[in-house]
Formats: C-alpha cells, structure tokens, sequence
C-alpha cells in the first residue's frame, strides 16, 4: 500500500517536473533568450502566503541553521529540476523487492 502510493506520488511529481520543462523551453523559446523558473518564484506565484509562513516555522521550530543555507539553495533551483529529485527519489522508494534467485532462507 505505502509503495504504490510513493509510486504514484513520484510519478506525480516527475510529470509536474517535466510539465514545468517544458514551460521554461518554451518560454525560452518564445522570448529568444534562457528562462528559467525557480521553485522560490513558482511556490511564490501559486500561494505566496505559505511560503511566508514556512520560514519563521522552519526558524523558531524546527532548526535556524536550516533556513539560510539549504531552503534558500533549494528555493533557488530551477522548479523541474526540483520536483524530478524528489519524483525520482519517491519512485525508487516504493519500486518493487527484486525476487530471489535460487533457495530463500
């Protein structure tokens, strides 16, 4: 049950990945130089607010190291290349066991 939903939450998020591809190619396209999105502007364009509140959560709560080194690097990739990690790293934890060969103990 927990595989086939990392299965399917993976998948989910490559499709979203390559959805967001193919925006920044054709974007990039259509305004004759390279654009690229990152995850910061996308999250900021679809609900502004719960990026807000996610830093003073992650600062008082959880760790302040947290904040200013890695969130900030990884709001500044490119959105694709974000949620294809995370789609990819979700699809390989709920792929299948690979059978045995010969006897089982």
């Amino acid at each position: 049950m927990i595989r086939s939903l990392l299965r399917f939450l993976g998948l989910v998020l490559l499709a979203a990945g390559f959805i967001f591809f193919i925006y920044d190619g054709t974007k990039s396209i259509a305004d004759h130089s390279l654009n690229i999105t990152n995850l910061g502007q996308t999250w900021s364009d679809i609900h502004q607010n719960s990026l807000l509140l996610l830093k003073p959560l992650i600062e008082k709560r959880v760790a302040g190291w947290l904040w200013n080194p890695v969130m900030q690097t990884v709001l500044a990739q490119p959105t694709w290349v974000v949620l294809g990690v995370f789609g990819m790293i979700l699809t390989m934890l709920g792929r299948k066991k690979k059978p045995l060969i010969g006897y089982g103990r």
